[in-house]
């Protein structure tokens, strides 16, 4: 990655649309989000809150400084309690705890090569045994070459295929500020094994 995860937070980034996806929210509200929550590559926390929101234990991790700080503030605003950690993760296990449910919205697809493998390994250390991981990704029905990897069904397929049980891969839409149409991603739910 060329940019450092700070420089990403010096203007909003497109991916920053001030509430949660979409999809992530129907999820909440079908009740599929559950127990202790973390928001994996948290940014500004809009995924965190709402956990938080649901009277759910939330905790966002990020390694953008600029980015914890905005979602403290918005925590604050809001008057909800959730917990934010500048943390790598690629190094769950350092945190030395379990959670129910994690959420990554935009972050697996940066990942190739060993730093995927790290991040899934990071995230069977994190996840309890029967907990969820719910994902959206850039997916390979995007058209263009401009922006992250984009990630095909085999690809999560073969990530996740140690210790997690695939529930479902789904067509979805990542909202951006910058097309009114999205981006074209998968919704992915897992459970740890």
């Amino acid at each position: 990655m060329s940019e450092s995860p700070e420089d990403l937070y010096d203007t909003p980034p497109p991916w920053d649309i001030g509430r949660p996806q979409p999809a992530f929210l129907a999820l909440a509200e079908k009740g599929v989000i559950g127990g202790r929550v973390l928001d994996i590559g948290c940014g500004t926390g809009e995924h965190a809150l709402m956990a938080a929101g649901l009277g759910l234990h939330a905790t966002g991790v990020d390694l953008a400084g600029k980015a914890l700080h905005t979602a403290e503030v918005k925590a604050r605003e809001r008057g909800l309690t959730a917990r934010f950690l500048r943390h790598d993760a690629r190094r769950l296990a350092d945190l030395g705890e379990s959670f129910d449910t994690v959420l990554d919205c935009g972050l697996f697809h940066i990942f190739d090569g060993d730093d995927r493998a790290a991040y899934v390994d990071s995230l069977r250390s994190a996840v309890r045994p029967g907990g969820r991981y719910l994902m959206l990704c850039f997916s390979d029905r995007q058209p263009g070459d401009w922006g992250p990897h984009r990630v095909t069904r085999g690809e999560i397929e073969a990530a996740f295929a140690d210790g997690w049980r695939t529930d479902s891969i789904e067509p979805a839409t990542i909202d951006v500020t910058i097309d009114p149409d999205g981006i074209r991603a998968w919704l992915v739910a897992l459970t740890r094994t």
